[in-house]
């Protein structure tokens, strides 16, 4: 059995592909990959990039409406999910939360550059094969604050065209 493969199309900058992993996140993968196949995350925007850390999207459309799901289990060690033991290294595909370990629904992170002390506390579940030159250009794109309450917000909005299952 193969892992899901999955493409990501992003306005202006190309495509990143990337392998994801069931059997270090099974609920996270299938909620992902449900997500994308409802064409859920189309036209929503990568919110929040901080070069040198990650990129953050799935949550917000270009005029900052938010759109979310229902909430999933974080399947990370910290939140007693042992069998996740995927590291935060460049292309790392991750699911964003608030304080709640159960409260990722939509937003997801690909690492920029590596991050350990975040390893163990966000469910990885996945990471990218392909397309490392558009992730490097979507972590260069100038941002600024976008009101009083989120920073790192690109100034031009960086689209999500689609992100399609290319492989089960």
């Amino acid at each position: 059995m193969t892992n899901p493969v999955i493409k990501i199309t992003v306005r202006d900058f190309g495509t990143m592909t990337a392998e994801l992993y069931p059997e270090k996140a099974p609920k996270t993968v299938a909620n992902f990959v449900r997500l994308a196949e409802e064409n859920f995350f189309e036209g929503l925007i990568f919110h929040r990039v901080i070069k040198g850390f990650m990129i953050q999207g799935g949550g917000y459309t270009e005029d900052m409406q938010g759109r979310e799901t229902e909430s999933i289990k974080g399947e990370f060690k910290a939140n007693g999910f042992m069998q996740n033991d995927l590291k935060h290294t460049r292309g790392v595909l991750s699911m964003a939360r608030t304080s709640d370990p159960d409260s990722a629904s939509s937003q997801f992170f690909v690492m920029h550059k590596d991050a350990p002390h975040l390893d163990a506390q966000y469910a990885g579940f996945g990471k990218l094969t392909d397309g490392f030159d558009v992730l490097d250009a979507i972590a260069s794109t100038p941002t600024g604050n976008y009101g009083w309450y989120m920073q790192d917000v690109p100034r031009t909005p960086v689209v999500i065209e689609k992100i399609e299952v290319i492989s089960k």
